[in-house]
């Protein structure tokens, strides 16, 4: 099947590695992935803060992109549910009735990531491996803006060698929300709190979850307590193999390995 991937500008920048473990995860289950060089951000943080003027640049951009792509893969519930449920919604609202009609389009053929692998492909065990003790955060978008229900679960708990515990409290917000943690900071940082205390209360190594920037705001969360837990996406779980870890571990050992002494040893 050929898919499109949209990566998010947050994945581009900072979070690359969840974009290549996207493409790393389809290209195994069988799929060809593209990379439209078009794409740049959905617009999702104009609408929600009523630039709605500036967003429809930005919609218009992301509908030429995706328009001939057959299905859209997206590791981010925020992004895929502004892609979805809003372009087309502020297209209409600005009389741009022809942008409306493409831009729904695109949105029918827009999935969130964990909904592509369960709903389109048809498949829970994706031959992953992670040998990790861990614990999932369902993000607010991908939980009530798409109803992604308990399919990155479904997921998970197919995973090899996997310790999945749950999360207390998990459906209530980490309290990033985009913009609302810059304009709340102590109602954000009292929301973390909650969701940090709930996360290290499993005894989890790691924090999953399908958008980077929940992860993001818990990961910078975590990071200041010094406590050892950190968060990973849920696309390099799913992308991981024992193959991968056996590689991992032979690159950190310097390539010795049962049969030899390694590089080191080179001359």
């Amino acid at each position: 099947m050929r898919v499109a991937l949209f990566v998010t500008c947050l994945g581009d920048v900072l979070f690359p590695q969840v974009g290549r473990a996207t493409v790393e995860l389809l290209g195994r289950l069988g799929c060809e992935v593209s990379f439209p060089a078009q794409q740049t951000c959905c617009g999702q943080m104009h609408i929600n803060t009523g630039y709605r003027k500036e967003a429809l640049k930005l919609i218009a951009n992301h509908v030429d992109a995706f328009e001939d792509c057959e299905a859209i893969v997206v590791p981010s519930g925020s992004c895929a549910a502004s892609v979805a449920h809003q372009h087309a919604q502020v297209a209409m609202r600005a009389g741009e009735v022809a942008l409306a009609k493409r831009a729904l389009s695109v949105g029918k053929r827009t999935w969130e990531l964990s909904m592509f692998l369960t709903d389109v492909l048809g498949v829970e065990d994706v031959g992953a491996y992670w040998p990790h003790r861990v614990t999932y955060h369902p993000t607010c978008h991908s939980l009530r803006s798409l109803g992604v229900g308990d399919r990155p679960l479904r997921l998970l708990r197919r995973v090899k060698g996997i310790d999945l515990v749950e999360l207390p409290d998990a459906t209530v917000c980490c309290g990033f929300g985009g913009t609302f943690a810059l304009k709340n900071p102590d109602t954000s940082t009292a929301m973390l709190a909650d969701k940090m205390r709930a996360v290290l209360s499993t005894g989890a190594e790691m924090c999953t979850a399908g958008d980077a920037s929940c992860l993001m705001h818990i990961q910078g969360g975590l990071s200041r307590l010094r406590c050892g837990v950190r968060t990973v996406h849920l696309a390099e779980i799913l992308a991981a193999t024992e193959m991968s870890f056996s590689v991992a571990q032979l690159a950190a050992s310097g390539g010795r390995g049962a049969g030899g002494e390694g590089r080191a040893n080179e001359r």
